[in-house]
């Protein structure tokens, strides 16, 4: 896979739920526009329906959405509409029943983007790595570097500490172990 292809606007508006144009911007490091929760849900929910199509090729019904997401065709179809705001349930639901990730319908446009570009670097790890090195297996296995990430997000240091703390032990319990620094045997 080439650079072309992993910053392919399409491919990442796909992936991430914005808008091509917006995630164009985002990439060359001009601002976007900052649309509301209600105008993203919305956009995103299109994009799911328009790209995540049955076997057949169909868009899936209002009916088919409100059945597998559990609730009924009337609040379905007020939430593809945009006559009703989504709770989180709502959009937890829908969510699992397109087989996206939490937070796909309502992330802020610049995280969204971010975050697909974070799975597309795990998956080339994963496609690339060396099977004997245990630590970047790790990085790999545990997502550390999107733990890192989300790390970075939380409000205060106290919390980020709690993770610097844990990501720690974990790397401790993979590092090789020196010969040099193992206590010799001595026969007797």
């Amino acid at each position: 896979m080439n650079l072309g292809e992993i910053l392919d606007v399409h491919q990442l508006s796909v992936a991430s739920g914005v808008p091509a144009d917006v995630a164009a911007a985002l990439l060359e490091g001009r601002p976007a526009g900052r649309a509301d929760l209600q105008t993203r849900f919305l956009q995103r929910l299109d994009l799911l329906r328009r790209t995540r199509l049955k076997p057949n090729g169909r868009r899936y019904t209002q009916q088919e959405i409100a059945d597998g997401a559990g609730m009924s065709r009337q609040q379905a179809g007020a939430l593809i509409n945009g006559d009703r705001r989504p709770t989180m349930e709502h959009c937890d639901a829908i969510q699992r029943f397109f087989r996206v990730h939490a937070g796909f319908l309502t992330a802020d446009d610049a995280d969204a983007l971010n975050s697909a570009l974070l799975r597309t670097e795990q998956r080339l790890l994963q496609e690339h790595a060396v099977e004997g090195d245990r630590l970047e297996r790790l990085l790999q296995d545990h997502g550390v570097r999107g733990i890192a990430w989300r790390a970075a997000q939380l409000p205060t240091d106290k919390h980020r500490d709690k993770v610097t703390e844990w990501l720690d032990m974990l790397l401790e319990s993979v590092k090789p172990v020196d010969p040099a620094d193992s206590p010799q045997r001595t026969e007797t």
